[in-house]
């Protein structure tokens, strides 16, 4: 198989670069081919702005959507995000290895997302709207999985931490930026107390991470509801037969042993 490692972190000795490393260790030992894409290293260029399309579709008004279009379908983005694309798309699985900096990932790996995520590719397949998200699009068939390194202690994150479950406040990232374009995304990887962990607590993480690893094609991903499933008739809203009673992010992931209803020729 072929692996994408993206990790994001400027300091060599961090949580973020050791787990990256034992990945890279690993994966090749399995006989996998690794691929990585250390942001820091590269330089890469966190902003997404109108250096982006170098021939715009409309000088008049920065369009984002209209311009990511444009350059994606006619050969026109810049070499950097073409690169990481053809990195993405030829990775049957990608690993985010990146430091939870206020309940989200740091800045340079939001702004490779902002980036690559292109018009016709990760959003607006095809050029048929938002017909194909959430389970379909561009990364369909590709595992994702979070390796975060967390400051704090896992009692902050439990489901009555004062922080909140870390997999609700991974959602946006988990959900909104890997399933959005097809990825089918492992339960988050997370080492607690990164800030303050001794050699002992990274031998344990780092024990702990190897296992993983080994299973890296075996684990069941997160299940999110796929938009054209059946339990969003109208492609927006769950239908009221399908989690009743449930709102919020917990309602666009199915319970164990839910029974599903099945669209005809499914």
């Amino acid at each position: 198989m072929n692996i994408l490692l993206v990790h994001a972190h400027p300091e060599r000795t961090s949580v973020t670069h050791q787990l990256a490393g034992i990945s890279s260790e690993v994966l090749k030992g399995q006989g996998h081919e690794v691929v990585q894409s250390d942001l820091y290293a590269m330089g890469w260029k966190a902003v997404f702005d109108e250096q982006d399309f170098p021939s715009r579709a409309n000088r008049d008004r920065l369009s984002f959507i209209e311009e990511s279009g444009h350059a994606f379908a006619n050969g026109g983005q810049t070499a950097d995000v073409e690169e990481e694309q053809r990195k993405l798309l030829a990775a049957d699985a990608v690993i985010l290895h990146f430091p939870l900096w206020w309940f989200s990932m740091p800045a340079i790996m939001k702004g490779w997302v902002d980036r690559v995520w292109a018009y016709g590719l990760a959003y607006g397949y095809r050029g048929a709207g938002n017909a194909h998200r959430y389970g379909e699009g561009g990364f369909a068939g590709k595992r994702a999985l979070l390796a975060v390194a967390v400051g704090g202690p896992e009692i902050d994150y439990s489901p009555r931490g004062i922080n909140g479950p870390l997999e609700q406040l991974l959602f946006p990232i988990t959900h909104g930026t890997l399933f959005f374009p097809g990825m089918q995304v492992l339960p988050t990887f997370a080492v607690y107390g990164a800030a303050g962990l001794d050699d002992r607590g990274m031998a344990e993480a780092s024990a702990a991470w190897r296992g993983r690893l080994d299973r890296l094609f075996e684990d069941a991903p997160i299940a999110f509801r796929p938009q054209n499933g059946g339990d969003y008739p109208d492609r927006h809203v769950l239908a009221d037969h399908v989690a009743p009673g449930r709102t919020g992010l917990a309602a666009h992931i199915a319970e164990a042993g839910e029974s599903r209803r099945v669209r005809p020729g499914d």
